[in-house]
């Protein structure tokens, strides 16, 4: 007979109306998971497969598809059904860079730090060029350099400067912070603002809006050599962007690169102070076209009980990423500890009795559309409220997305009442520094679009390590900043909620079902 260990969990200030609840954790189980996730462990297997050997994974290139194909095939080899890849919708094009160079050579030689803007086109072979300054406040004044800027290397004028990083690369919560957030009372429904289409505000925006797209049809039309510009980022971090749209139907753009700030604002002071500046660069690019699908990764454990196997669990962490590095920590990690999480249950010959899935969205970082086109697909439509039957069996979804850190703990989105339980199946990982539940919503995951169809849908609590300092969408985002130790803390936790959600006499509870939002018109 499985021993069990009762916890009895007060409820923290604003997480439930009673006092006290209670509920039931399998300690044998908790300890086969923790013996398996933390001492025999295949996370930096799976991530370096996902890294170093993918590359990098922006939306429907080449690489992300080279590690969808693996993952189906890995999850498919520890024995996991329905292994497939599952189309979302149409996406639009994929793209990689093929080759990137690029150097001061005058006045003195020096190669810099950049990258290509995601979408945009290559050089079509060597350049090499001065450096010219554009500087325009309308379009009427782009007429000066009509007729000079063919092949030309460009640069424009900024006010920006390099602002230092003065706090450690590395953060983890304290104390205190953790203890912050668990008092943390539920937000209050958003109300969406109103704005008057006149209002000066939106004027000035949609005038800077205009500018923008004047001038990159300018330089376009000119016949421009290569845009440079600066990217976000000190110390040789560089965080990278898109430079054009996926769409397949996007109109053409000129090449850019977007560069570290210290080469930047180097370059800008030269040419501004009158020094001649010139570089060369050889830059190529390729646009996929062949399939506009975008395709989720999706594999599960199917349910025993009778009564409960139609009732389904998910985890997921997005499997696309930026293209300045390989995606390590944004969000390899993630998906790397959500394919850990099931091969642990494997492993320890788990037969649930609800059915546990998992998914490796795509287009995560485009707008959520993997999982937004997966949960339209199978649960309901957020700007409607009309749902569907899977809905109701949906029981709960658990995301990780916040880097390579540690778990600390879980945002309830406002479901006050999951609140007990997650304390209760938390008390095991105390050791492992996993304690904190709090009432607060936490944004900008996949977890979002299950929430916004009533769905009890959670993001856990990460140490935030160098994510927003060195990684995040960043050329420093590599296999090198994973924490071995933390990936494995965080697929066992991930691998013990499972474990209990699946074994729960209920299902989570959840909150009142979202109202429609209003229409579009007047409001944002």
């Amino acid at each position: 007979m499985k021993l069990k260990l009762l916890y009895t969990c007060m409820a923290i200030t604003g997480l439930a109306g009673t006092a006290f609840a209670q509920e039931t954790v399998d300690q044998a189980a908790t300890q086969k998971i923790r013996e398996e996730g933390l001492n025999h462990s295949k996370v930096m297997e799976t991530a370096f497969y996902l890294t170093d050997v993918s590359g990098p994974r922006l939306a429907n290139s080449p690489g992300l598809k080279k590690a969808q194909a693996w993952a189906v095939n890995q999850l498919k080899s520890w024995g996991l059904s329905n292994s497939k890849l599952e189309p979302w919708g149409k996406f639009g094009k994929g793209w990689e860079v093929q080759k990137n160079y690029a150097a001061v050579t005058l006045p003195y030689y020096h190669a810099i730090i950049a990258i290509p803007k995601a979408w945009t086109p290559g050089t079509n072979g060597a350049i090499k060029s001065e450096v010219v300054l554009v500087k325009a406040d309308s379009v009427a004044e782009l007429d000066k350099y009509k007729g000079k800027l063919a092949g030309k290397i460009v640069i424009f004028d900024t006010q920006n400067t390099l602002k230092r990083i003065t706090k450690p690369d590395l953060e983890r919560y304290t104390d205190e912070q953790l203890a912050e957030m668990a008092a943390a009372k539920p937000a209050a429904a958003g109300q969406r603002r109103a704005f008057d289409p006149n209002s000066p505000q939106f004027a000035a925006m949609r005038k800077a809006r205009a500018m923008r797209t004047a001038i990159s049809q300018f330089l376009v039309d000119e016949k421009v050599g290569l845009i440079i510009s600066q990217g976000r980022g000190t110390d040789g971090t560089t965080f990278t962007t898109n430079g054009a749209s996926y769409a397949d139907t996007a109109k053409a753009v000129a090449p850019e690169l977007e560069t570290s700030g210290e080469d930047y604002l180097r370059i800008l002071r030269l040419v501004k102070a009158g020094q001649k500046v010139e570089m060369e660069a050889d830059i190529k690019t390729q646009f996929i076209t062949d399939d506009l699908q975008g395709y989720n990764v999706v594999a599960e454990i199917p349910g025993t009980d009778k009564k409960l196997k139609e009732q389904v669990i998910m985890i997921g962490g997005h499997l696309d990423s930026w293209h300045g590095a390989t995606g390590a920590t944004d969000n390899a990690a993630g998906s790397a500890v959500m394919m850990e999480a099931m091969r642990i249950l494997k492993a320890i010959g788990f037969k649930p009795k609800r059915t546990i899935r998992i998914a490796l969205w795509s287009s995560e970082e485009q707008g959520l559309f993997g999982s937004r086109g997966y949960v339209a697909a199978h649960f309901g439509d957020p700007k409607t409220m009309e749902l569907k039957p899977e809905q109701k069996t949906l029981d709960a979804y658990y995301n990780l997305d916040n880097g390579t850190g540690k778990i600390r703990g879980i945002y309830l989105q406002g479901d006050t009442a999951a609140g007990p339980i997650f304390q209760a199946w938390l008390a095991p990982f105390k050791d492992l520094g996993a304690t904190t539940v709090t009432a607060s919503n936490t944004g900008g995951t996949d977890h979002q679009s299950f929430d916004a169809v009533g769905l009890p849908g959670f993001q856990f609590i990460q140490d935030a390590m160098d994510y927003g300092t060195r990684t995040h969408h960043s050329n420093q985002d590599t296999y090198d900043r994973l924490s071995e130790d933390d990936l494995k803390q965080a697929a066992t936790i991930v691998a013990s909620f499972v474990y209990n959600t699946s074994e729960r006499k209920d299902m989570i509870p959840r909150k009142a079902l979202p109202t429609p939002p209003p229409a579009a018109t007047g409001t944002r």
